[in-house]
């Protein structure tokens, strides 16, 4: 059965790109090309048996598999096998070689073909893998009474030989398929510069007077009381914070809605239940709770403890029919009352939920933060985000800016995530030397353009041994290299375990092409060289094409580098974590046809500041630039003049290195753009 000139079931064998991916594939399983999508491109699996059928994985490629080891969330697994898939997989991706042109694998392109189990009609699809190396399509409709014997769309794959647009295509393919979902391009970000802080008043005004002034305050379980008290006159104090969210559960509380004498928490659900609101009614508890809410000048909610609702579809027609009911209410209340979009899901990664969201811009990423157990430290949220991140914008739960082993090393793997950031530290226990890495002084954060993913060198190593993620910025593409050796999810024992108490340093290099997008950054007439600044050591390295910088790191370690093009390079705000971020626009105007001036070898500072003083300026950059404090720039040449908002500004220029550094004032408005004009 041909499907497409690429994709094929030839002999009982799954063939994409002439590699056998599959093996063994029974006779009723069925592909269907993806309508509108491109022949070459993707193809859907359906099968048409009553009973449980399997397809045999080939060995030999690479796995990375996204599978749910809570009911809540997701992790990772690698694998070469069909054994290696594990239960509740919702995301495979599989790397191989293209045999269509002939034997020469040295010189064959590398095909990436991702598997993506779908929702069809009232049941949900995942993968999973057995003891005979078989890969089975698990079918499940959550309510007894919702029975099937066939289904021709339960997964979608979709195949080509560069991994980040196979999965944005994939994912834009259901999107047109199912007509349930976005994907988040087409979404409203509410968060599009957000600090979010756990707290109350005085921890507001602690923040405010040291320079990282919250933006947003996020008052997490608790706020919600059973037991009466006095009525307050004013339901919510906003002490410098611009907009105030709260957290409520999908179905209200924990526990649901339902009139109780005990605080019904996750521990006790098994015993009391949970008062669900029928699905025709939910869009009016919804609305009643937030209008309520929004007359309180509360500006959205953290929705958590989602999944729960697909545990009792029994009688609602399953799984995928009540939990859609849900979201859409959901979305409906969030549009009404908070005009910004203003919701962050939480506890749902199932496709139940993600499949059925058209609104929802943002999701937590990431299992809680425990600040007591070092094992769930190191774990790394950039692999799930390269499913998630098609969706929604992947963010992270809070943590502690306090001087921890792992404090910098989570600052660091937010800033380079594209994430908000939480801080969640008790009052006085704030580290703010490493908040204004991340904030600036109106509250705002440097957020990347897209969502940290990991390198394509690293899609197929488990991050709990090596690790490298990688996004873009306006201007600029950033690089974090972390060593998350040491702990990671137990499939025995259920939890996240230290593995190796003592891992050693980790040693591993980063060069331009980690940045996926960099030749779309750097313009059509680039010649492949950069200029890194790595932000620990503070280096400036110009990087020939295809160089690369070592880099070793200790557990828990980290550094960032920031790609930029040259022979004119905008670093950013140099004490920032991802400091290139702060630039958001770059032009160049030519002033004549003149070539700038280079030398080679060693030029004494006295000479070249006498040349350059007196030569004609050959180009003027114009740049947009957010924040204040120190900002830097690579440029081949000393510039003549600097302008800083029309007023020529003092700054200084390193011969040896190419580093143009001066300081931005602080600004009067939040979230200005200083013009910044360097005359070269």
């Amino acid at each position: 059965m041909t499907v497409t000139s690429k994709i094929s079931i030839n002999d009982g064998n799954l063939v994409v790109h002439g590699k056998t991916i599959l093996t063994g594939v029974p006779d009723n399983i069925v592909l269907t090309p993806g309508s509108g999508v491109g022949l070459v491109s993707g193809a859907f699996i359906g099968a048409t048996a009553s009973d449980s059928k399997s397809l045999h994985v080939f060995p030999g490629s690479s796995i990375l598999c996204l599978f749910r080891f809570k009911l809540w969330w997701m992790t990772l697994r690698m694998g070469t096998c069909g054994s290696d898939v594990p239960l509740e997989t919702q995301f495979m991706l599989v790397e191989s070689k293209d045999d269509a042109e002939g034997g020469d694998q040295d010189n064959a392109p590398t095909i990436y073909t991702v598997f993506l189990p779908l929702l069809e009609g009232q049941f949900r699809a995942v993968l999973q893998g057995n003891e005979r190396n078989e890969l089975e399509i698990c079918l499940e409709s959550g309510d007894n009474v919702v029975e099937t014997n066939q289904g021709l769309y339960l997964v979608y794959m979709h195949a080509g030989t560069n991994p980040f647009e196979v999965i944005n295509q994939a994912v834009k393919a259901l999107e047109k398929h199912l007509q349930t979902l976005l994907h988040r391009e087409k979404k409203k970000d509410a968060f599009y510069t957000d600090v979010i802080v756990e707290g109350v008043e005085e921890g507001l005004k602690s923040l405010s007077k040291e320079g990282t002034p919250p933006q947003f305050l996020l008052i997490d379980d608790g706020w919600q009381q059973i037991e009466k008290k006095p009525k307050e006159s004013d339901c919510v104090v906003q002490e410098g914070a611009q907009f105030v969210y709260v957290w409520h559960a999908l179905a209200g509380y924990w526990g649901g809605v339902k009139l109780a004498t005990i605080d019904i928490v996750m521990d006790n659900l098994a015993v009391h239940g949970l008062g669900l609101v029928h699905p025709k009614k939910v869009l009016n508890f919804y609305n009643e709770l937030h209008a309520y809410l929004a007359s309180c000048g509360v500006d959205g909610v953290e929705v958590d403890v989602q999944n729960i609702i697909e545990t009792l579809g029994a009688g609602h027609g399953g799984r995928v029919s009540l939990t859609r009911s849900y979201i859409q209410a959901l979305e409906a209340s969030i549009s009404r009352n908070f005009p910004d979009n203003g919701c962050i899901a939480c506890m749902c990664h199932n496709i139940d939920g993600i499949y059925s969201a058209k609104q929802t811009a943002v999701v937590r990423a990431s299992d809680d933060f425990y600040p007591r157990d070092p094992a769930s430290h190191t774990i790394h949220i950039s692999s799930v985000a390269i499913f998630l991140g098609e969706f929604m914008r992947p963010d992270w739960d809070m943590f502690h800016v306090k001087l921890t082993p792992a404090t910098e090393y989570h600052a660091a793997a937010r800033a380079v995530g594209g994430c908000p950031i939480y801080v969640s530290d008790k009052l006085g226990n704030h580290n703010f030397e490493l908040l204004k890495k991340l904030v600036l002084l109106d509250g705002s954060v440097l957020r990347a353009q897209l969502p940290g993913r990991p390198t394509r060198d690293c899609l197929f190593v488990d991050p709990t041994r090596d690790g490298l993620t990688q996004t873009v910025n306006k201007c600029s593409g950033v690089v974090g290299v972390f060593n998350c050796q040491g702990a990671s999810w137990c499939k025995v024992t259920k939890k996240t375990c230290i593995h190796d108490a003592s891992p050693g340093t980790l040693t591993s290099s980063i060069r331009a092409t980690d940045v996926d997008l960099i030749a779309q950054i750097a313009g059509l007439d680039w010649k492949g060289e950069t200029i890194v600044y790595a932000h620990r050591s503070g280096e400036v390295i110009r990087l020939p094409k295809d160089a690369s910088v070592p880099v070793t790191l200790k557990v828990l370690d980290y550094d960032a580098g920031n790609h930029l093009n040259i022979s004119f390079a905008p670093i950013g705000l140099l004490d920032m974590l991802n400091s290139s971020c702060a630039v958001e626009q770059v032009e160049v105007h030519l002033a004549s046809d003149k070539k700038p001036e280079h030398f080679d070898g060693e030029v004494s500072s006295e000479l070249t500041t006498t040349l350059s003083d007196n030569r004609s300026p050959t180009a003027t950059i114009a740049l947009k630039v957010r924040g204040c404090r120190r900002f830097g720039a690579y440029s081949s040449q000393r510039p003549l003049k600097c302008r800083v908002g029309n007023v020529e500004t003092y700054f200084n220029y390193d011969f040896a290195t190419g580093l143009l550094t001066l300081t931005l004032p602080v600004p009067q408005e939040d979230m200005y753009r200083w013009p910044v004009e360097i005359q070269v």
